[in-house]
């Protein structure tokens, strides 16, 4: 009974209000918001192969098909939205770099503070502070596009204490003098 309680209250806290996806897409396409999004579905393994080189994509886990038609789908939901995009950033991992030149296409910027923190746990409060910068500093041009951040698991629950699944974004909305507000989680599938 306990236990039947618990789970019934743990899915209430779950639940998302109705009409919470559609308020997030209406809140990016009014723009000036960061989204951070998990690279797409890679090959199974967790973490990278002992020895790899960020430099060479061939010693990585990288996108499959699914990731990569994930991916794509991520793009099409934000022009589907009517989202502008004013900056796209990208952790220097290829299975990052792919997933937002294949979404929003080859203006990705490489940005070392959304490196993958998985094993890395000693460069977690430098990446954060980095990151906290970044999102505080986000000032769009013209008609006020959104910073889109593509980034890893790990380094997403760092900043934001959220676990993210492949492809899913977190929207945050940056605010003067905090952190940052964060607006809710999105998928495109």
């Amino acid at each position: 009974m306990l236990l039947a309680t618990l789970l019934a209250a743990l899915a209430l806290v779950a639940a998302r209000p109705a009409g919470a996806d559609e308020a997030l897409w209406t809140l990016l396409k009014n723009g000036r918001q960061v989204v951070l999004v998990r690279h797409a579905v890679t090959t199974a393994e967790v973490g990278d192969p002992p020895g790899f080189k960020l430099n060479d994509c061939a010693t990585q886990r990288n996108l499959t098909e699914t990731g990569r038609a994930d991916a794509r789908r991520l793009g099409e939901a934000f022009r589907g939205h009517g989202v502008p995009v004013g900056r796209v950033l990208s952790s220097p991992w290829c299975r990052c770099l792919e997933t937002a030149r294949l979404a929003f296409g080859g203006d990705a910027e490489v940005s070392r503070p959304l490196a993958n923190l998985y094993g890395r746990s000693e460069a977690s409060a430098r990446q954060v502070r980095e990151m906290e910068t970044l999102i505080a500093t986000w000032q769009p041009e013209g008609a006020g596009g959104n910073l889109v951040m593509v980034s890893h698991g790990s380094t997403i629950l760092a900043l934001t204490g959220i676990s993210v699944e492949p492809a899913e974004m977190v929207v945050l909305t940056p605010h003067a003098g905090e952190r940052f507000k964060i607006a809710g989680r999105l998928s495109a599938r």
